[in-house]
């Protein structure tokens, strides 16, 4: 492949950790030199990382990663990508690698099964599940499949709370999704914990779903896009990026028309954040806006 390329890669593991911190350390000796952006979150729990770079340099942390974890078995999601989305690389020592306010789950002990997506839209079809979005909310007003359940979460630890108020029996059949997998492990392990008994998770997540249905040309049950943790804020079913940009303010998507908007000012806010940010907090972002100008 071309040297010219770069690529973008996510993978997660729940795997035991025993010195995250050790790790951490030689991480960030590793790649000071390499031409890699991203972020690395390391913890008891396991391993959740989205990093982008060349392919060779992403070839050799990843099998770094591999050595020192003492596992090989990585399902890694890799795309072509017109630029870094990340402004900078990092590796994080966490509680969790996936923050639900729910510590000691064993989470590879007690989750869900995986069903693949060339069998997931014969599953979500089925009149006798519940089909639950366990994204937030503004992910799902992005993009969500048809019939889905929509939690109304701010942030994932608003899931255990959130789905006590959905009246789901223990028997019923429960099928989840989230964008790469991991938020649907963790929900299903902690449902399993409770005694909710048939739970089923869609096999890497939406883009993943993306990826077969792009290679098959089969028919998608997804309406709209996918917002996604970096640069390009959204992708399409085709893995493109997306029509949404970013609100530096407040980190929400936004549309063509919210820039229209009376509301939005590039860099300080948008009509998510004009009321709630303070304007201290509007006078810095200002600032900061004009510092990068004067940078240009």
């Amino acid at each position: 492949m071309s040297t010219n390329k770069f690529y973008i890669i996510s993978f997660y593991k729940f795997i035991q950790i025993s010195q995250p911190k050790k790790i951490k350390s030689f991480l960030d000796n590793f790649i000071e030199d390499k031409m890699l952006r991203g972020t690395i979150l390391l913890a008891n729990e396991g391993i959740n990382a989205s990093i982008s770079g060349s392919e060779n340099d992403l070839e050799y942390l990843l099998r770094q990663i591999k050595i020192l974890l003492n596992n090989k078995d990585f399902y890694i999601k890799k795309n072509i990508v017109e630029f870094l989305p990340f402004n900078k690389m990092k590796v994080r020592v966490k509680k969790e690698i996936i923050s639900l306010g729910k510590n000691d789950i064993g989470v590879p002990k007690y989750t869900g099964k995986s069903v693949a997506p060339e069998y997931w839209n014969d599953l979500i079809k089925k009149k006798n599940i519940k089909l639950i979005d366990t994204r937030n909310q503004y992910e799902f007003n992005i993009g969500h499949f048809k019939y889905a359940i929509n939690p109304q979460t701010k942030s994932f630890r608003d899931f255990p709370n959130k789905i006590d108020q959905l009246g789901i029996k223990k028997n019923d059949n429960i099928v989840m999704y989230c964008t790469g997998g991991i938020r649907c492990e963790k929900a299903s392990a902690y449902l399993k914990l409770k005694g909710f008994k048939n739970i089923f998770q869609l096999d890497g997540g939406i883009l993943n779903y993306f990826a077969h249905i792009e290679q098959k040309k089969e028919e998608s049950y997804w309406q709209g896009e996918c917002f996604v943790f970096d640069n390009r804020v959204t992708v399409d079913q085709s893995l493109k990026r997306g029509k949404y940009e970013q609100c530096f303010g407040c980190r929400h998507p936004i549309t063509k028309k919210d820039i229209k908007s009376n509301e939005y000012k590039k860099g300080v806010y948008c009509p998510f954040c004009f009321n709630k940010r303070t304007e201290k907090q509007k006078k810095s972002s200002e600032d900061r806006q004009k510092n990068k100008l004067i940078t240009l």
